[in-house]
């Protein structure tokens, strides 16, 4: 086994520090950071802080922090910020403002209480909550207003500003199965290959799978792949932005035939190679390639009914 690449002297990744006002937003924004790959920690009380910005490290964090902290200083929290940033690890202040009667509607809509009124009007707290993050406010490095924000355009203005050149959100899986054992549950996107010609009756094809070069090479021989194929990835390269704009964390593609031991195995390698080409990384999961027999819906079929001339027989393959 080659012995792993480790790179060295690579400088630590940015440090965000996530505040505003309550209601504005906070751990929508906290999650769609985790989505780009940063490691978030919300309402971390002041007085860890500076421990936690201390600790070396390569990873990029998002540090939730705001009024509900308890003794909460904004003082405190630039005072860390400056002991602890440096020229290759820089600290950002990412700000979620929002309008007061816009607050105030959320607040009423999901009948929680502002942590700083919770015997008064939320209008109250909103007020004492500004004025009280009125510094943080001035010296963050981006503000975004939300009032007319919803979470999904919330999490592609935090994509858009701080997810890194080429990086793709999206947690995408390609996955191949056989109808005989139903569709899988999690499948967002649905292939049907058993229009194409079935490895199955070709007896030294049978006990292979789609992963093997022979079957791949059958499969691919058959005239409606190289059509049904482009255009497959053709849609699927025109879906994938948008579902990754619209802030979708997992997107399951599947390919099915009757058995899902060839014609859906070797699709979904093909299709997992072109879209990894592509710049759209995925993982592959052969759900019913590791069944050698027919599935319990198939057994008793009997003898299989076929056509001369024709080739008709009973698909299971």
């Amino acid at each position: 086994m080659p012995e792993p690449v480790l790179v060295k002297d690579e400088p630590p990744a940015p440090v965000l520090i996530v505040t505003g006002l309550s209601g504005a937003g906070k751990s929508t924004a906290l999650k769609g950071l985790e989505d780009l790959g940063y490691e978030a920690v919300d309402n971390l009380p002041v007085s860890l802080l500076g421990a936690l910005l201390a600790v070396p490290g390569g990873h990029r964090l998002a540090i939730g922090i705001d009024a509900r902290t308890r003794a909460f200083s904004p003082e405190q929290v630039l005072q860390a910020i400056d002991e602890h940033a440096t020229p290759v690890r820089a600290i950002r202040i990412l700000y979620l403002d929002c309008a007061g009667n816009e607050l105030v509607r959320r607040f009423s809509e999901t009948r929680r209480r502002h942590p700083l009124a919770l015997d008064r009007p939320a209008g109250d707290g909103i007020a004492l909550e500004r004025e009280l993050l009125a510094e943080l406010r001035r010296t963050a490095d981006v503000v975004i207003d939300t009032t007319d924000l919803s979470s999904n355009d919330l999490r592609r203005a935090i994509s858009t500003r701080f997810g890194t050149a080429g990086h793709k959100s999206l947690t995408l899986t390609l996955m191949s199965f056989g109808y005989a054992r139903g569709v899988p549950r999690d499948a967002d996107l649905v292939f049907d290959m058993r229009f194409l010609k079935n490895p199955h009756w070709v007896p030294e094809l049978r006990p292979l799978t789609g992963l093997d070069p022979a079957v791949t090479a059958h499969v691919q021989s058959d005239p409606a792949y190289m059509p049904a194929f482009d255009a497959i990835m053709g849609l699927l390269t025109l879906l994938l932005p948008g579902y990754a704009r619209e802030g979708r964390a997992y997107l399951t593609v599947a390919f099915g035939c009757t058995g899902g031991r060839h014609r859906s195995v070797a699709v979904a390698e093909a299709a997992a190679a072109g879209l990894h080409a592509a710049g759209w990384a995925n993982a592959v999961v052969h759900r019913d390639a590791a069944h050698g027999g027919p599935a319990p819906e198939e057994e008793g079929l009997g003898e299989l009914d076929r056509t001369a001339g024709e080739g008709q027989q009973k698909d299971i393959g």
